[in-house]
């Protein structure tokens, strides 16, 4: 499939008009998904040309649209959905005279798969609500395959009338979408996520550098544990390539500190004790030092097969 974005069956629900602003590597299959299963999409893109060429390239699939700014491509739209990189492109593209919400109708959702901070959600729940509009947090969590299969899991946070609202048009692109709690309940579970995998990538490095050292043919080995209580998604999906020095895919270890980050501010408000987290983004600080900022996560073992005594 063109793209990347592989084909597959979509649930039966109402046809909605739709906005998708940001077409990053999530976005961009993201918003595809959402055309293919009925839906009428209009899309923006801060570089215009990147929306410009999605309209091209999925013109046959349905009604779909490029605009040239956040509030135009609102106008109209039943639910609003993002995918941005951070707090700051998250607000650069719902307020102001350009952004969303000063093109939203009344009674429209504005759906955030931006990876941001529990406080910004609850600081544009509150504003949506001041203007007639609801907001839901909804990070997810699959990376760009999931993006690109439409399996992505959405964890969100937000009022669940707006949520009963948006979930059956959200499986479109994933395979699970479910309320947390209230505003921000959301982001603080992608935060969870994020701890869990970065402890659990951290002990997969150290145990494939151990076997490798040990002289042990640790694909077999890999093979053998991944039957047992060792095995895991990341084992599954990315030993192997670790075993190989791979890293040139997936979920980039810049991004990954943007999430830790995160991670850790939280925690300095909620009283939270994360030492492994804590470590671990400092590891992923060396291996950008190194050059591996577009790196796989999986590259925390290269500090250590290549740097012994790291």
């Amino acid at each position: 499939m063109a793209s990347g974005i592989e084909a597959r069956s979509y649930a039966q629900v109402a046809p909605r008009k739709v906005a998708f602003l940001g077409l990053g590597v999530m976005g961009y299959p993201m918003a595809a998904h959402l055309l293919r299963a009925g839906h009428a999409v209009t899309v923006y893109n801060r570089t215009a040309s990147k929306s410009e060429a999605w309209r091209d390239e999925f013109a046959g699939d349905g009604v779909a649209k490029s605009a040239a700014t956040p509030r135009e491509a609102a106008q109209g739209a039943d639910l609003v959905f993002c995918c941005v990189g951070n707090d700051d492109d998250l607000r650069s593209v719902v307020l102001g005279s350009d952004g969303a919400f000063g093109g939203m109708k009344p009674g429209a959702i504005f759906v955030d798969h931006t990876t941001a901070s529990a406080q910004v959600a609850r600081e544009l729940h509150a504003r949506a609500l001041a203007s007639g509009l609801q907001f839901v947090d909804a990070p997810v969590s699959g990376g760009q395959a999931g993006a690109q299969k439409g399996v992505l899991t959405v964890m969100c946070g937000g009022d669940p009338a707006a949520f009963d609202v948006i979930q059956p048009v959200a499986m479109a692109y994933a395979r699970a979408c479910t309320r947390i709690g209230a505003s921000g309940a959301g982001q603080l579970a992608k935060m969870v996520n994020q701890t869990c995998i970065a402890g659990l990538v951290q002990g997969l490095a150290e145990a494939i550098a151990f076997g490798a050292r040990a002289g042990l043919d640790m694909p077999l080995v890999l093979d053998v544990i991944g039957k047992g209580a060792a095995q895991s998604w990341q084992m599954d999906n990315r030993g192997r390539t670790m075993v190989e020095g791979k890293f040139d895919f997936g979920f980039a270890v810049d991004w990954m500190r943007k999430d830790l980050g995160l991670v850790l501010d939280e925690a300095k408000r909620n009283g939270a004790l994360l030492p492994v987290t804590a470590l671990v983004d400092q590891f992923y600080a060396e291996v950008q030092r190194e050059g591996g900022n577009r790196w796989d996560t999986s590259s925390l073992i290269a500090r250590l097969t290549r740097n012994p005594k790291a």
